[in-house]
């Protein structure tokens, strides 16, 4: 079965094809970057106009990747949510007519169920159950998984995501959009014994997060440290540090809560801030001390992508599941919870 993925949620274009016996044939991908950089965040109206520019294009250039025609493809999965709405109207209604003229099954795809699946594409994929901890710019999220489709959500974020935690803090230290990868970058040149904030949440019972003080918290570092409205280099890199050490410490503390909640020794880590190195080396050490396994996506897959969207939308697939010809998205759409 060959599975074309559509994923269009948000400043991202990806398109990929995965083959349930030869794995991952073809993967596209086109990043908005540098189009929203000069508005320091993501436009959404032209994130869409962009999507519909590149969208045919990228899949056109996948089946020349994997050496295949529209025949050879036997079905369409895309995005429909949570995203940007016109975003995720581009993907949904370029692969829903796809699959409606080639005359094959079409599948909606939760993004963060992609994100969640998305190790799953390694040559070292976890077994259920696992803990999975998905970490994005949208999403801070705790899930208890047992099987496919099997999600409990343990505990999310109430205000800022863990990625959106990141990029506003860099804007406070003027580092330019999207400044999160950069700020840990400039925290490997920091002190961590300069400054120490506050690991938000960790002092209670429960698996939420919340980042809203740990940025105030930093703020309120920068003016202290500011002189004529500049602040210098190091002290940048020490307020950089100790902000990233608080909020991998938050989510590596809440990681072994759920741990030792549900009894389970594996852990997946997914979206994009799985790709930043502390995080992961500070799971990696939990988990050898539990005497269990971390697992992760590559780095080109810890962002948005098209090969988790395809792999994803095969695994439904494959269970005769399939939408009917209505376009449908959801920009708030929960991935699914199950008691089980």
């Amino acid at each position: 079965m060959k599975i074309l993925g559509i994923e269009t949620s948000c400043d991202e274009t990806g398109v990929a094809i995965y083959d349930d016996q030869h794995g991952l044939l073809a993967n596209q991908l086109y990043s908005q970057v540098k189009l929203h950089a000069d508005y320091g965040g993501v436009v959404p109206e032209l994130a869409s106009r962009d999507h519909i520019r590149k969208t045919v294009p990228l899949i056109q250039a996948a089946l020349k990747e994997a050496n295949l025609t529209s025949r050879d493809i036997d079905g369409v999965a895309y995005t429909a949510g949570p995203g940007l709405i016109g975003a995720l109207m581009v993907g949904a209604s370029i692969g829903r007519s796809l699959a409606y003229a080639w005359n094959v099954p079409a599948i909606a795809v939760n993004h963060m169920e992609g994100h969640l699946l998305a190790p799953m594409l390694e040559d070292n994929p976890p077994a259920f159950p696992f803990v999975a901890l998905l970490v994005s710019g949208g999403h801070t999220q705790l899930f208890s998984v047992t099987g496919v489709g099997k999600y409990q959500l343990l505990g999310e974020s109430i205000d800022d995501a863990a990625g959106e935690a990141f990029d506003k803090t860099a804007k406070l230290l003027g580092i330019d959009y999207p400044g999160g990868a950069k700020l840990s970058k400039l925290a490997e040149q920091g002190l961590s014994s300069r400054f120490h904030f506050p690991r938000p949440m960790t002092d209670r019972p429960g698996f939420d997060f919340s980042f809203s003080g740990l940025k105030t918290a930093t703020a309120n570092t920068i003016h202290q440290h500011s002189q004529n409205n500049a602040i210098d280099e190091q002290t940048k890199a020490d307020i950089a540090r100790a902000f990233e050490d608080a909020l991998v410490d938050t989510l590596v503390i809440k990681s072994r809560r759920a741990l030792e909640h549900t009894g389970f020794n594996r852990l997946v880590i997914a979206g994009g801030v799985s790709a930043n190195k502390p995080l992961r080396d500070k799971l990696t050490q939990l988990m050898q001390q539990r005497k269990g396994q971390v697992f992760y996506p590559r780095v080109a897959f810890c962002t948005d992508n098209g090969a988790m969207i395809a792999y994803a939308g095969m695994i439904h697939l494959q269970s005769k599941e399939g939408n009917e010809l209505a376009i449908e998205v959801n920009p708030r759409w929960a991935l699914n919870i199950s008691n089980s």
